[in-house]
């Protein structure tokens, strides 16, 4: 019987590979039927009258035999199967991958971890010589964002990622994302400003709660067991930590209720901006037009605001034009009490930008969760760092125990939030403060 043998390869192309004729018994016989067109109606059955047969044999990439069987009477044993060289580097390419994804996911929580320390100290630190004029702050860090979002934006767009469409969309969401923004940074640095260090960081989770209330509410979200218990023992660290009293004299009770109840509004004002940024529009594009609308209705409120810090309105150009000589730290006694600008505000406003940027490049090779505890992670570390005497703070804050006790409250809270049970996938929200 005459067999007709085919040798095909897989893997690399091999520049010569020869024709063998040769008599065998195929252990597959595929039968070469002749091809009969479709109207032709046969009985039913198949007759085998061909003794033509093929045998197909897959052969590895160039280096390795090109006789099946002479390379185990070469190798004196049996060789690798026929498709083991090209699954075993896909297996070692697939393995590097995940290597190095872990790796880059490990560096950008670091990195972020970093970032949020230093963002939440140096809030502070950059109100110390702006203290008496926290609005020019809020808008010297409002056109620091406009500059760097649309700087980003530009670039993606002409990446390909951003498109037309996405630009020529009603700039109406963007105007009331803009409004809860200022009204969040203008509130939040004028409290920033009396209050101590170590509180700033405990008050900024009330961001989780209004977070997930304000999603249930116009959501109509659902949350898992766990996220609820969560956001539970984070109110109840804030309620414990903002009654507890200190030695110190930089108590939240000595800085007075209504300045941690405007930080806490502050915060309102900001998880309701992040509940109307959810969709799919690229971040950048959102955070580029709020950040302009931002700037304008930081200017266009500033005479409203400025009545919180009991200054008249026909006295806010001069107030203006006092800040600016105190963030250049010039207009000579002025400037004896604007000490550290304008380095420590520029350090605040580049560390804040690059710590929201870190949190959104670490959302996106990541999970919420991972990005969550990230955030987590660095509110315990912010709240030790102002127990250290840092410099323009003057003596370092010692901490009570139910400040104590209120921070650990609130950090389990945040840990169980952001615990993820076995064959969950459901997202979480991912807390930017």
């Amino acid at each position: 019987m005459t067999s007709f043998v085919r040798r095909l390869t897989v893997g690399s192309t091999i520049p010569h590979v020869p024709v063998h004729h040769q008599k065998f018994k195929p252990t597959i016989e595929i039968p070469a039927f002749p091809l009969l067109p479709h109207n032709i109606q046969r009985p039913l059955g198949i007759a085998l009258r061909s003794r033509k047969y093929w045998r197909v044999e897959a052969v590895g990439p160039v280096g390795r035999s090109e006789g099946g069987d002479s390379t185990k009477k070469a190798g004196g044993g049996p060789g690798p199967g026929p498709c083991s060289y090209s699954l075993g580097d896909r297996t070692t390419e697939v393995e590097r991958r995940e290597r190095n994804r872990t790796v880059e996911v490990v560096v950008a929580a670091g990195v972020t971890v970093v970032l949020g320390v230093g963002n939440r100290v140096l809030y502070k630190l950059a109100l110390v010589p702006l203290k008496h004029y926290p609005f020019f702050l809020a808008q010297l860090a409002t056109f620091g964002y406009v500059l760097v979002y649309f700087s980003v934006l530009y670039l993606r767009y002409h990446a390909g990622i951003v498109t037309d469409e996405m630009l020529s969309m009603p700039k109406a969401p963007f105007l009331a994302v803009g409004l809860l923004e200022a009204l969040g940074a203008a509130t939040g640095m004028a409290a920033g400003a009396i209050l101590s260090g170590a509180s700033i960081p405990i008050l900024s989770q009330t961001f989780l709660v209004w977070q997930i209330l304000l999603s249930i509410i116009f959501l109509g979200r659902r949350y898992r067991i766990n996220q609820l218990l969560g956001c539970f023992l984070v109110a109840v660290g804030v309620i414990i930590s903002v009654a507890s009293g200190s030695s110190s004299g930089h108590s939240l009770k000595e800085a007075g209720m209504f300045w941690s109840l405007l930080m806490i509004v502050s915060f309102l004002f900001q998880a309701a901006d992040t509940v109307l940024k959810g969709g799919s529009i690229d971040l950048f594009v959102v955070n580029s037009y709020g950040s302009a609308f931002q700037a304008l209705f930081i200017c266009l409120l500033l005479p409203f605001l400025s009545k919180l810090w009991g200054i008249p309105f026909s006295q806010l150009p001069n107030y203006l034009k006092d800040g600016a000589a105190c963030f250049l730290n010039i207009g000579g006694t002025l400037s004896s009490r604007c000490d550290g600008a304008p380095l420590l505000p520029l350090l605040f406003v580049i560390v804040n930008m690059g710590f929201n940027i870190s949190l959104l490049h670490l959302l996106k090779i990541s999970s919420a969760v991972v990005s969550s505890l990230a955030s987590t992670f660095s509110v315990p570390i912010s709240v030790y760092v102002f127990t250290l005497p840092l410099p323009y703070l003057g003596v370092a804050s010692s901490l009570p125990t139910g400040f104590v006790a209120g921070a650990i409250i609130l950090v389990t809270g945040l840990l169980i939030y952001a615990w993820t049970p076995s064959g969950s996938t459901a997202a979480l929200p991912s807390p930017s403060n």
